[in-house]
């Protein structure tokens, strides 16, 4: 931990993590960083359906275009379901086929 900062007249934790690691938040989310470029950090995050998870950009916008709806007409982001273990296993074998048809083709 860094420390706390102020944000809106909140008291904010500040914290410090690499690109890999990641912060949970009470038992059901998780937030990794997975790293970034210039002016912008990538995040993964892993939390229950029922939570809105919408970025202050696209909610000023919504707020701005709607205020008698927001914040209902903020969009919702839910996470891809999970893919069987079967679909996995198909998609490998399936890349494999591709790899080895090229390597094929180029040595002809």
């Amino acid at each position: 931990m860094h420390g706390h900062g102020k944000q809106g007249g909140f008291e904010m934790l500040k914290l410090t993590i690499k690109p890999g690691e990641f912060i949970n938040i009470g038992n059901d989310i998780r937030v990794v960083y997975s790293g970034g470029t210039d002016g912008n950090i990538h995040l993964l995050i892993d939390a229950p359906r029922e939570l809105n998870i919408v970025r202050s950009k696209v909610l000023s916008r919504k707020k701005d275009s709607s205020e008698n709806n927001y914040p209902h007409s903020a969009p919702s982001y839910y996470a891809e379901p999970k893919l069987s273990q079967e679909t996995v296993s198909k998609i490998r074998h399936l890349i494999k086929e591709d790899k080895n048809t090229k390597k094929n083709n180029t040595q002809d």
